[in-house]
């Protein structure tokens, strides 16, 4: 395996904590411990990423090297790595938390590929750190093949997202409780290297504001900025203008990213301070889901079950209430209440203006007819109308968007739709409400006066056929576990061309089966991974 090149500015500019070892502790006035992974027994590759591979200049031959395993597994540092667990805080379903930090994630360091991109390595479940509290800093098989598969199915769907490398088995046991219900058992353990150009969140600012500590709050906004956003570094010669226009931008592209999850039907499910990318990317895979019923009132997270803070509708909302905690932060360092509210009610336009322009492409409208969703003959209407009727008729989402760039103008009719209903008798109870609303949208794109074979491919550009249901994952989590890990290769690849039929994989673009629907990991998910 051939030697990366590390550049690693983040430990070499910000300060460090100065006491060693992986023993728990607040961690103050410094933006990481410097920290090694631990060594486990028997690391083995399962599964990589050829895209991500060559991202980073490495090859096949790379890949098969046993030291890969053995680097990626946390057994080996390659020269130049310098590894570290990040210090940050944050709020967790609404509550300031306190230091939280890398409690299982070990940045190995920041590469430079062959074409100048900045890459940094991370190794999640690579054992024990300062911020680790009471856990084993370990991650097990099932949840690493989620993050895996989805991390990679996101960048094919065109979501963005955090990459990842390679999935490493530890050939060790961890002991889980999977569903907080006393019935905690062995699981065999994996290690993800995860990819990004940069791991840094909103809590990451958020702890030093919490501690007043103003300067190396200072310090790391501008550090953010000109490592991370070198074009604001260009287009804005002052400091203050500048920090302002990189919140701006967080806000930004933090609602295209919603726009883009609710385009295809992803479900973060823990949704914290903690958990929201500085640059805008999905990130921390733990108890997410895929919506096959279409239902905006659904979590797929069973420590949310109750208040459902982070269902499928509310992601948006949620969004703008942690840029609102960001903006909290940084305000002793912006000191201007004005431009940060400004930034945040841009937030809430960028993201209805994203949010119905992905709805126009998936519909496959040229125009859009203005109007809110209570004024008839608006397309808002009509969007509201169809989503009201999807919820009450158990529709997958997925089939129908996929299913609709193919319907007949001349004949709509909801039998063309028949694979994507879930059960017969709500089939039944919306058949007339939908068989009405198909007649309006055939008029609707008939007076859009678009091509149908124009519609047709504009509409399958944006509505993918293949997604990472929860229960494919489990499908292949279940053979890995048994000792196959083929499955998830073979989801991935699958998923590598999410908006193309492939034929002879129809299997991968079915509805929910009937014994997913309540299945451990099919449906509702745990953060205990």
């Amino acid at each position: 395996m051939r030697d990366l090149r590390f550049d690693n500015r983040f430990v070499r500019e910000l300060p460090g904590d100065p006491e060693d070892g992986r023993h728990v502790r607040q961690v103050h006035g410094a933006c990481y411990s410097r920290v090694e992974p631990t060594p486990v027994r028997a690391p083995k590759l399962l599964a990589w990423s050829r895209e991500v591979a060559d991202l980073l200049g490495l090859d096949e031959t790379d890949l098969r090297d046993r030291r890969f395993a053995e680097v990626f597994g946390g057994n080996a540092l390659l020269p130049g790595m310098a590894p570290y667990a990040a210090c940050y805080g944050g709020h967790q379903f609404g509550s300031w938390a306190g230091q939280l930090g890398d409690g299982r994630a070990i940045t190995l360091g920041e590469t430079i590929n062959p074409q100048g991109q900045r890459w940094e390595l991370q190794l999640k479940g690579a054992g024990p750190t300062p911020y680790s509290r009471r856990a084993d800093g370990r991650a097990v098989l099932r949840s690493s093949i989620r993050e895996f598969v989805c991390s990679e199915a996101m960048h094919h769907l065109g979501v963005p997202t955090t990459r990842a490398l390679s999935l490493v088995a530890t050939g060790e046991q961890v002991v889980r409780d999977m569903f907080y219900d006393g019935n905690a058992r062995p699981e065999p353990g994996a290690i993800v290297c995860r990819v990004a150009p940069s791991f840094i969140r909103f809590g990451n600012f958020e702890i030093f504001a919490s501690r007043g500590e103003e300067p190396l709050l200072q310090q790391l906004i501008d550090f953010t900025i000109d490592r991370d956003f070198p074009e604001l570094v260009a287009a804005e010669p002052d400091p203050a203008q500048r920090r302002v226009k990189w919140f701006e931008e967080v806000c930004r592209r933090t609602a295209v990213l919603i726009a883009h999850w609710m385009r295809v039907g992803f479900v973060h499910g823990v949704m914290n301070t903690d958990n929201m990318s500085i640059l805008g990317l999905t990130i921390d895979y733990g108890p997410y889901g895929w919506v096959d019923n279409f239902d905006p009132e659904w979590t797929p997270n069973t420590t949310d079950a109750g208040g459902r803070r982070y269902r499928f509708g509310h992601q948006a909302r949620i969004a703008q209430w942690n840029l609102w905690q960001l903006a909290n932060a940084i305000y002793p360092v912006i000191q201007q209440v004005e431009p940060l509210e400004r930034a945040l009610a841009a937030y809430a336009e960028v993201f209805e203006a994203e949010d119905r322009r992905m709805m126009q492409q998936k519909l496959g409208l040229e125009t859009w007819r203005a109007g809110g969703e209570d004024e008839e003959g608006s397309d808002a209407a009509l969007v509201a109308k169809l989503h009201t009727l999807m919820q009450a008729g158990e529709v997958d989402m997925t089939l129908f968007f996929r299913r609709l760039a193919d319907l007949d103008p001349a004949r709509p009719t909801i039998s063309h739709f028949d694979a994507a209903f879930y059960d017969e008798a709500r089939r039944r109870d919306v058949s007339s409400g939908f068989e009405a609303w198909l007649k309006d949208y055939a008029a609707r794109i008939r007076q859009d006066g678009g091509p149908d074979p124009v519609r047709r491919e504009r509409m399958n550009a944006v509505n993918p056929l293949y997604v990472p249901r929860n229960y494919l994952a489990q499908q292949a989590i279940d053979r890995a576990e048994q000792g196959d890990p083929t499955g998830v290769s073979e989801l991935l690849e699958v998923l590598r061309k999410p908006y193309v039929e492939q034929g002879g994989r129809e299997a991968y673009a079915a509805r929910r089966p009937d014994w997913a629907r309540h299945k451990a990991g099919c449906s509702m998910l745990s953060c205990s991974s």
